[in-house]
């Protein structure tokens, strides 16, 4: 059974001030979270899936501190997640298909979704306005092609080619090329 976000948070905060138990309960309360999370990313790479899972929770121990109690924290350790994928992607060049790179950019399970806002507005900080707002407006708003175009004045190929090129230069950062 899924520990519950509250619980989470309040067995990070024990293990903050110095509860033990408390630590390593959400340690092992995040061990299938973190395997639900990678495997549905990698799948066929079970392998990877283990070692970012024990990645991911050295990660958050070692990093702790940079908790903030205040925060819901699946948030913070789905992005701590996020961040050990992408390095994962960058050591072994693997390359990921354009079109789900929207499933592996976005992390279920956020309960603040500024965190998540947060990273999406970075990531689409590198590519043009325009490929930008194209993505936001179908990718993660979830509009048609033909709902975003009537929305952003523009003509339904132009945004199909800026979703095609938005994601192809996002794939690109990822991997290192961009």
């Amino acid at each position: 059974m899924r520990a519950s976000e509250e619980q989470l948070r309040i067995w990070m905060i024990g293990g903050l001030d110095g509860d033990a138990e408390a630590h390593t309960a959400l340690l092992r309360a995040l061990v299938p979270m973190l395997r639900s999370f990678f495997g549905r990313r990698l799948r066929g790479a079970e392998d990877d899936v283990e070692d970012l899972v024990q990645e991911t929770l050295m990660a958050i121990h070692t990093r702790r501190g940079t908790y903030d109690r205040t925060r819901p924290f699946a948030a913070w350790a789905y992005a701590v997640a996020r961040y050990k994928m992408i390095d994962q992607f960058r050591r072994t060049r693997r390359t990921v298909p354009i079109e789900g790179l929207e499933d592996i950019l976005i992390a279920e399970g956020f309960e603040d979704a500024c965190a998540a806002r947060m990273d999406i507005d970075r990531l689409l900080g590198g590519i043009s306005d325009k490929q930008a707002r194209a993505i936001r407006a179908t990718k993660i708003n979830g509009l048609s092609m033909a709902e975003a175009a009537k929305a952003g004045g523009m003509s339904e190929v132009d945004v199909k080619v800026s979703v095609h090129r938005g994601l192809k230069a996002l794939a690109a950062r990822l991997k290192g090329d961009g």
